[in-house]
């Protein structure tokens, strides 16, 4: 039988509470149409967005939740 994929690690929980009630604010801020996007200011529409602009939230303020993935430099 295939394993459930949580989002704990060996250590334990790898998002914190804090984490959690941003993502939460910025979900219902979204589907109420009332969250923006960063620099343009558009309303955000996807749920992705939504979720990665929550967890950016946590950060900032110290929250533990793990680094953002870093992109991959484009090569000419």
């Amino acid at each position: 039988m295939a394993t459930k994929r949580t989002k704990t690690t060996a250590r334990g929980h790898r998002y914190g509470k804090a984490a959690g009630r941003k993502v939460e604010r910025a979900m219902h801020e979204m589907k109420r149409g009332e969250l923006r996007s960063g620099r343009s200011g558009k309303k955000v529409t996807s749920r992705k967005q939504a979720v990665a602009i929550g967890l950016s939230e946590a950060r900032r303020q110290g929250g533990k939740v793990p680094p953002a993935p870093r992109r991959r430099a484009r090569s000419s």
